[in-house]
Order: structure tokens, then sequence, then C-alpha cells
């Protein structure tokens, strides 16, 4: 038996499935604690299902914390950033391209070093431990305690990395050390970036983990839990808390994957409805689509695996006001079931319009019966219209695909979508993020350059596929379950020794423990 939780900006979900059969499913607000909102869902779940605590096998969460946190420049920890490249990339300092905002919300503070490697792995400067000494211990002078470290090509090679961490630990042992290399793919600044996100959402993170932790053992919860990462796969509670980032857009693709799960649909479009924004994706072979440019995050830009998805403000909570009719972006959230008109409230919202054109039954219908039939309508195609531009943009191709609507907004969708071969609304579709959480997998993967003057193609591709493979099991996965689901090759004319980058992803069942 395993719970899956999503906790979302307005609600909180969560499901009870034994293997591939919901048990049972709850929503209720989030909370501005969401270890409460949790405690409130796990509540309602067992009190509905007649569960024994002792009987779960697992938990997996899935949660916004992190996002918000970078979005809205809170609960971030001053962080200090060592690369290591010079005489090289001088030009471009760390942080050179964050806001100015967040650059001050986090000290801003860099360090240039000697190091890093080229793509075949042949060193761009000698290693200096003084130097790397006389760096840290401006750092701890500083009373810095979160470090990102990152170093030219260090998917290829992360010994200067890991030197730099372990001198920096000696100095400072007390000290929250991310590695470039751990988080990021080829690509410096976006790397880079990647890592000090990562650095200075450590404290909350470990913070937030302590919190699950707490709520679990509240309901006498032994099982262990999982977090779910953005691309479809879950880490170890622990592995989050040091691994924060990879939570980032974990929303919208837990609600992919329960969408494809609940559809039987490995192709398809997408549309999650929340109570404050839609989420548009595309699915190819089960797994979100992931996004081929750098993605941004609170205005950084990163290169981790990311989901490509399209975020747009309509939710069951939008606002709906103004002559003529806006909808949107601004949200009502959690307060829907107090603000909206069909549950005694005073604020017009998007379910006030799908309750007054029929299209469902939620609070009272009574108090919507006197809206204007013109201003409904008017609504109504607003709401066709954004829905209809969304999809447009995710289309890779004019032909019609199918569409699976999930997502407790999603009663908002009742019209036609422009490019849509068939719209799907599955059983369980309210809580699919929540079911995408119970149902996944571990995933594991790697993103390397081979020069294949030293190698065959076939040598190359055997052991990036070997490394994600090890990479899933020792993240948790069963050996015997895991597969490989996606593998790229990019030839790299403008690198010497016939140059290509291969990316592997491996996927498979947890271990059962």
């Amino acid at each position: 038996m395993r719970i899956g939780i999503d906790v979302g900006g307005t609600n909180t979900d969560a499901v009870l499935m034994d293997g591939t059969t919901v048990v049972s499913a709850t929503k209720t607000p989030t909370t501005p604690n969401v270890g409460d909102g949790i405690v409130t869902a796990l509540k309602q779940l067992i009190a509905q299902s007649g569960l024994q605590s002792s009987s779960i096998d697992g938990v997996m969460i899935g949660t916004t914390h992190f996002t918000n946190a970078i979005v809205e420049r809170k609960h971030l920890q001053p962080t200090a950033v060592i690369r290591l490249g010079l005489p090289a990339t001088v030009c471009l300092p760390p942080m050179v391209d964050f806001p100015d905002d967040l650059r001050e919300a986090i000290g801003g503070r860099s360090f240039l070093a000697h190091g890093g490697h080229e793509f075949d792995g042949r060193e761009i400067s000698p290693f200096s431990e003084d130097e790397i000494r006389g760096i840290a211990r401006e750092i701890q002078a500083a009373g810095i305690h979160a470090i990102a470290i990152s170093s030219v090509f260090s998917p290829v090679n992360t010994s200067f990395e890991e030197k730099t961490a372990a001198i920096v630990r000696e100095i400072i042992p007390s000290a929250n050390i991310t590695l470039s290399s751990k988080i990021g793919r080829i690509g410096l600044l976006e790397r880079e970036n990647a890592a000090i996100l990562n650095a200075c959402l450590r404290t909350l993170a470990e913070r937030t983990v302590t919190g699950f932790k707490s709520a679990l053992a509240e309901m006498q919860i032994n099982a262990p839990f999982y977090i779910s990462q953005n691309d479809g796969t879950l880490m170890s509670a622990d592995f989050a808390a040091d691994y924060p980032v990879l939570t980032f857009a974990s929303g919208p693709t837990n609600s992919m994957r329960g969408a494809a799960f609940l559809s039987g649909l490995k192709d398809a479009i997408v549309i999650d409805v929340g109570g404050t924004t839609t989420d548009v994706g595309v699915l190819q072979r089960g797994f979100p689509r992931v996004a081929a440019l750098a993605v941004s995050i609170g205005g950084v830009r990163t290169n981790f695996r990311m989901p490509d998805t399209l975020s747009i403000g309509l939710g069951g909570g939008s606002l709906v006001r103004g002559n003529p009719v806006k909808v949107g972006p601004q949200s009502v959230g959690y307060e829907i079931t107090s603000k909206a008109l069909v549950f005694g409230g005073d604020t017009l919202t998007t379910t006030d319009i799908a309750v007054a054109a029929g299209y469902a039954e939620v609070g009272d219908a009574n108090k919507v019966a006197d809206l204007d039939a013109a201003m409904v309508a008017a609504a109504q195609d607003r709401i066709e219209e954004l829905v209809n531009n969304a999809v447009d943009r995710m289309k890779t191709s004019a032909a019609p695909m199918p569409v699976i609507a999930v997502g407790g907004g999603s009663i908002l969708l009742k019209r036609p979508i422009v490019g849509a071969s068939e719209v799907l609304m599955p059983p369980n579709f309210a809580v699919a993020n929540a079911i995408g959480a119970a149902i996944a997998q571990i995933g594991g993967e790697t993103d390397r350059i081979f020069s294949l003057a030293d190698m065959s193609r076939d040598t190359a591709l055997a052991t990036a596929k070997q490394e994600a493979i090890d990479k899933a099991v020792a993240a948790g996965a069963n050996r015997d379950t895991v597969e490989i689901v996606e593998v790229e090759e990019v030839p790299l004319a403008y690198l010497p020794g016939n140059a290509t980058r291969i990316m592997v992803k491996a996927v498979g069942d947890l271990k059962e423990s």
C-alpha cells in the first residue's frame, strides 16, 4: 500500500493505492505550514479507508515549497561560489545573469580559482590547494556556510570539485556544499546556477524534510518516504534534503505521470488545471517531454532536467472581473471555499462561472443563478481562448493529438479544444498529481561527452547506458526492473576528436525494503 501526496499552492491532494488500484482519495486546502495540511490529508485518507498505519509500505510526496522560496526570494541562505577554471571564464563571473534582488538575497559572493578541464579531460590549468585554502578562509571569515563549487567540464572529470570540497570541509566543518557535477548537465553557467540555487536552499530543505517526517510520525506512519523530482521519478527524503532543486516543477510532472497512468495513453497533451494555474505539457512514451533549452527558475537559467511545460494564470479559483471580462491571473487560491460565490463568499471566480453554466455541481448553484448570461458566456469564451492558445503553443505539429484533462479545476474544460483528437477526463482526474507521486519510479541519468576517436560509438553508448542504470540502482531501484527510456546523441562538430554528447535516462521500480 502506497500513499501519494501532492502539496500544491491551493490544495494538498492525497491518494491511497493498493498496487495500481486507487483505494481512497482526498483533497484539502493547503495550509501555511505544509505539514499541517499533510496531516489533515492523511487523517482523512485513513478514516475513509479504515487502514492501519502499519500497512503502509511507502509515502511519496510532491511539493512546490522550494520553487516558491526562489520565486518569492524567501528563506534563502547566504551562499558563496567557488569556480575552478582560471585563466578561462573570467569574462562571465558566477551569478552574472542572476536578477539583482536574488543576488542580494544570497549575498552575491563569488571566487575564481585555477583548475577546470577540457571536454576530453585535459587540465585547463593546475589545481592549487593553497589557493583554495585561502578562499575557504575568506568564506569562513564572512560567516558563510552554504557553498556551491563548479568547475569547467566537471561532468567529464569531477576530481577538482571533489578536491575543493574536501579542503573546504577541512576548514569549515559545518559547510553545506553543493557540487555542480552532481546536479546539472554540460554547460558551465547553467550548471553553476543550479548548484548555487541548491546551496541556498539546503537549510530550508533540511527543515522542510524534517517537517514532513514529523507529520508522518504524528500519524504513526513508519514507512519510508520519498519526494518526487522534476523528471517524474523519486528520490529518498534524505537525498532531497541535499538536492532540493531537483524538486522544481515536480508538481506538473506528477500530474502528467498520473494522467498517463489513469488514461493508459503514452503520447498525449496533458492539461492540469489547479486552483491558481493551468500547466500544459506533452507526454512522450509515458514521461513528460523534457525541455530542450535552458529553463528559467525565478529568473535564473539552469540546465538540469526539467519537463517542458507552459503555465498560464487560469485555475478554479481565478478571479473573473471587468468589462470586457478578464479571467485571472489572480486567484483566491486555497481560500476558494470561503470566498467563491457558490460557497457563500463575495468573489466571482471561474468555479462560479462553471456552476452557472451548468458545467459543474459544486457548492450552492442558487447563489449564482442571477449572474448575467452574457457575462458568463464571455468568461467561458476567455477560458476557451486561454486553453486553446496554450495547447497550440505546446504542439510541435498540426496533427490532432489526444488531450487528457486532470486537476480539480478541469471542470472548466467543457468546450471543444482546438487541435485535440479527443479530450479525456479519466476517473480520479482531480487527484492525478497525487497518483503520479504514488506510482513514480526511481530514475538515473547520465550526460557525458565522449571522444569517438578513442572508442567506438557502440562502446560509448554502452558506457553511458550502464552509468544511467547504475545511478538508478544506487538511488533505490530494483535492478531487474530498470530499463532505458531515453537516449539522445548530439555530435559536437565544434570540438576536436569526433566528440559526441550522449544523454541517457533509465528508470526502474522502487526496490522493496
